[in-house]
């Protein structure tokens, strides 16, 4: 955790830039009786039964200190598309030294990923461009899209949306959209705080924390 805040709290660098990756899974809903149309000043009724018509996957990064967005959909998450998805990062920050990543621990999420889907040679130089950072187990929360993929959920991914088709065309206008308007992501959780924050946890590890944690 204090790694990831220790890099949260660095200076933008756009030789080193720091990007927040995660996958979103999005279950494809429809309607089996057509909506009531809606009318002005009256809340929209849809029938309470539904169609499932399978599921996709959403894979997307932010760059908070810059609000550069990066998104696609996918049938599903397998390697292949964790592949996919990391060319396309890196093919978004050409000049960069290393981009560092801060991702979850799938089995996918690693660069053994990328030499079952490319040649060694490519496979090499894609995870070159790479410098990982992982979150703890149980701590999505640490990873920023988190707060991106929540803005989506309110804006579109909350209600029924029947194709995968359907699905890419609005996500990807939002992501857009905000990546058009450069929002960005301002963390204010540090070190210091957690430390206050989470003063019983770092107590637990090592009772040395006590004296160090109150200051």
């Amino acid at each position: 955790m204090e790694k990831l805040l220790d890099l949260y709290a660095q200076p933008y660098d756009p030789d080193y830039p720091v990007v927040c990756f995660d996958e979103r899974p999005c279950f494809l809903i429809g309607d089996k009786v057509e909506p009531i149309a809606m009318q002005t000043g009256v809340v929209a009724k849809e029938h309470y039964s539904y169609s499932k018509n399978g599921s996709c996957c959403l894979l997307a990064m932010i760059e908070p200190l810059t609000g550069k967005r990066v998104a696609q959909v996918y049938n599903q998450r397998t390697k292949k598309e964790y592949t996919l998805f990391m060319q396309e990062i890196a093919a978004a920050y050409p000049t960069a030294r290393k981009i560092r990543i801060v991702q979850d621990n799938l089995n996918t999420h690693n660069t053994g990923s990328f030499y079952e889907h490319l040649p060694a040679d490519q496979a090499f130089a894609l995870a070159e461009r790479f410098e990982p950072y992982y979150t703890p187990i149980s701590s999505s929360w640490l990873n920023m899209i988190e707060i991106e993929f929540s803005a989506l959920s309110k804006q579109c991914l909350n209600r029924r949306i029947p194709s995968i088709e359907k699905l890419a065309k609005e996500v990807l206008a939002i992501i857009k959209h905000r990546n058009d308007k450069a929002i960005l992501i301002i963390w204010q959780f540090s070190i210091k705080t957690a430390r206050i924050k989470l003063a019983t946890k770092y107590e637990k590890v090592n009772q040395q924390n006590t004296i160090s944690v109150n200051i």
